[in-house]
């Protein structure tokens, strides 16, 4: 039976999160297993070219590789008919106008998030991936996690009866950079290069809640720059002029009040770098990337305040672990594979270029909240 080949433009995958968890652990992966198995029995085999800025930087991935094409002339390869799906991993400023010369050149369009800079933006490029009848999908891994997968079977078994809350905690310690090299770059924390946590991490908030916990309707944000100065790449130090921590809170269409602290200046004392704790009447629940733990109600201690003496309730032990009933794929591939099957069959895939919008509109909100002191309404796109 023939194979279904399908040219991938990945644009600024030269960076940690597009070369490791889109080229290695999506497409190569995919690749390496012989290709995507459609419905039919058929084959999607991506063939990738890279693209980006740095010639030096795309010739070592490409023999990282085993040779793939690369190139630093998008235009170029967008004439090329061979490749009709475009990626685009860029950092945020560049990536409206790559994914608006990709749909006018009629790419199928699959990019990370935020998918544009501002909303007027995002709304722009979806309209017009809509009028010139292009597929198109927005990365939101997060929804593909193990922990977060266990967590939204809880949510559809009913094990929490009403869910009152979501506590959500985010962070870990990046280094300054001044005697440790940092783990995050130094775009991340300059305004002119579309750094801050707040449209960095909203985004991934408001897809999480709307998919789990009905669509965010209010928001309330405070901020700050907890360090105000780090050191780059070359050990250069320079002004973090963008939030590096972010405290928001939200309330859903279902009255549920969901609260995400989110920062690179904090130190790990959780289960893991992401925990999200949901409280019902029947049970609660915390998730992180991987696990998940369950305490029924009638599972639940039941403490008394008493500062005098030692705490008697080992509050861990009241936890049960959900067990991994299957083997779980990388959440960033999973969402690849289901594109890719959406391209080909064209199954459903909710997660595209208005869902992209919808937080890229959030973080503007929080903005807004932060700097206004006040709750703000979510307008309905």
């Amino acid at each position: 039976m023939d194979n279904i080949r399908i040219g991938i433009i990945m644009n600024g995958v030269t960076g940690r999160m597009g070369k490791n968890q889109h080229l290695e652990r999506s497409l190569m992966s995919l690749i390496q297993e012989g290709g995507l198995t459609t419905k039919e029995g058929k084959k999607i085999i991506p063939e990738i070219i890279l693209v980006g800025r740095n010639s030096q930087k795309l010739a070592e991935l490409s023999a990282q590789h085993s040779g793939l094409p690369w190139s630093t002339d998008l235009d170029n390869v967008l004439s090329d008919p061979k490749y009709t799906l475009y990626f685009d991993a860029q950092t945020t400023g560049l990536r409206y106008t790559s994914v608006k010369k990709a749909i006018l050149a009629g790419k199928h369009i699959y990019c990370e998030k935020p998918s544009a800079s501002n909303l007027t933006q995002a709304l722009e490029i979806y309209k017009l991936a809509e009028e010139k009848k292009v597929k198109h999908g927005v990365v939101q891994d997060k929804l593909w996690l193990p922990g977060i997968l266990k967590l939204s079977q809880l949510i559809q078994q009913n094990f929490f009866g009403r869910i009152h809350e979501v506590r959500g905690e985010f962070g870990y310690w990046v280094f300054t950079g001044e005697c440790e090299p940092a783990q995050r770059p130094s775009w991340n924390y300059k305004k002119s290069e579309g750094g801050g946590i707040i449209q960095d991490m909203v985004c991934h908030w408001r897809y999480l809640i709307d998919n789990l916990f009905g669509t965010i309707t209010d928001v309330n944000c405070m901020a700050m720059t907890h360090i105000p100065q780090r050191w780059d790449e070359m050990r250069k130090p320079y002004i973090c002029d963008v939030e590096d921590a972010t405290y928001t809170t939200f309330l859903t269409e279902k009255g549920i009040l969901c609260h995400f602290n989110s920062s690179w200046c904090t130190r790990v004392r959780r289960d893991d770098l992401l925990t999200v704790q949901v409280d019902g009447i029947r049970g609660s629940a915390v998730a992180g990337l991987r696990e998940c733990y369950i305490q029924p109600a009638e599972s639940t201690p039941k403490p008394v305040w008493n500062p005098d003496i030692p705490q008697p309730i080992n509050f861990y032990e009241g936890w049960m672990k959900i067990p991994d009933r299957k083997t779980y794929e990388n959440a960033f591939k999973e969402q690849w594979k289901l594109f890719l099957l959406h391209i080909v069959e064209n199954t459903p895939f909710p997660w595209n270029l208005l869902e992209g919008a919808k937080g890229v509109q959030l973080a503007e909100l929080a903005y807004q909240s932060w700097h206004e002191r006040r709750w703000l309404k979510v307008p309905p796109l």
